[in-house]
């Protein structure tokens, strides 16, 4: 993949989260009920969905990792693609006003509206930093844990993210990610489309080459607590841009049902 094909991708996505933020979008969740509807699908708690501040859960993501990170009062945790803050605020409960969450996304509409969202749950303990997963923002050996929600895939050099993670990650420091693998290769046409990129599905690797990747960064004990299909759990709120790559390649979602899994697993820096 060209350089300039990466930024293209990455300008995409920013501009297309960018809207969702910003309220222009909302892929394929109309509104509060639909968002939830996603979130529950996926994996999320309804108490914990109650808890969380006003907006930050905008029926993104593919799983629900927080819960297999069994975080304890007092640690350190990095949340990668932040986005609105679900994910880190319920860090935040987790190890509480003595522990630390360290937010990072590289759409400034997503940073604002995170923020926004801090300031009103009073987690003063939450903060919010701009920057990109090839190049994280974080100290070197400085954080416990770490999560990410269904934003792995989006970016275009996945192997230098896994050795991001790795470096910031104290040793015996451990993750909790839920991503896009795939099980079977796509068609050429959804391949090839920006939509299925931004809608998570054609920048994802073939679930082999993905876990390969993480022990060469050097993890182990990667366990998958969680796999899915994810077109059947999202359901009747299929993302837009799915639909859009879909409609425009002439297929249907039977036509590559059962290739697209939602994965959550875990795993152990050596």
């Amino acid at each position: 993949m060209s350089d300039t094909t990466r930024e293209t991708i990455v300008d995409t996505v920013k501009e297309r989260y960018g809207a969702i933020a910003e309220g222009k979008s909302v892929g394929g969740c109309c509104g509060p009920s639909g968002r939830a509807q996603v979130a529950v699908g996926i994996g999320y708690d309804t108490a914990d969905l109650a808890a969380l501040p006003a907006n930050a859960n905008l029926g993104l993501g593919c799983g629900a990792p927080i819960g297999h990170l069994g975080l304890k009062p007092g640690e350190t945790v990095v949340d990668l693609g932040s986005g609105a803050g679900i994910d880190a605020f319920l860090a935040a409960r987790a190890v509480g006003p003595t522990g630390r969450v360290i937010g990072v996304d590289m759409t400034s509409a997503m940073l604002a509206k995170a923020r926004e969202n801090a300031l009103r749950s009073g987690l003063t303990q939450v903060e919010f930093r701009e920057g990109r997963l090839e190049a994280l923002p974080v100290a070197d050996s400085s954080v416990d844990a770490v999560t990410s929600n269904c934003v792995i895939n989006l970016v275009p050099d996945k192997a230098v993210v896994f050795r991001e993670i790795a470096r910031i990650l104290k040793p015996g420091g451990r993750f909790a990610i839920s991503d896009i693998v795939l099980d079977a290769t796509l068609p050429e046409s959804v391949i090839n489309d920006v939509y299925a990129y931004v809608g998570c599905i054609s920048g994802a690797l073939l679930r082999d080459r993905y876990l390969a990747m993480l022990h060469e960064a050097g993890f182990d004990r990667v366990d998958i607590a969680k796999d899915i299909d994810y077109l059947a759990a999202i359901g009747d709120t299929l993302d837009e841009p799915i639909a859009e790559a879909l409609r425009r390649s002439g297929l249907s979602p039977a036509d590559i049902a059962g290739k697209v899994r939602s994965i959550t697993f875990t795993a152990v820096r050596r």
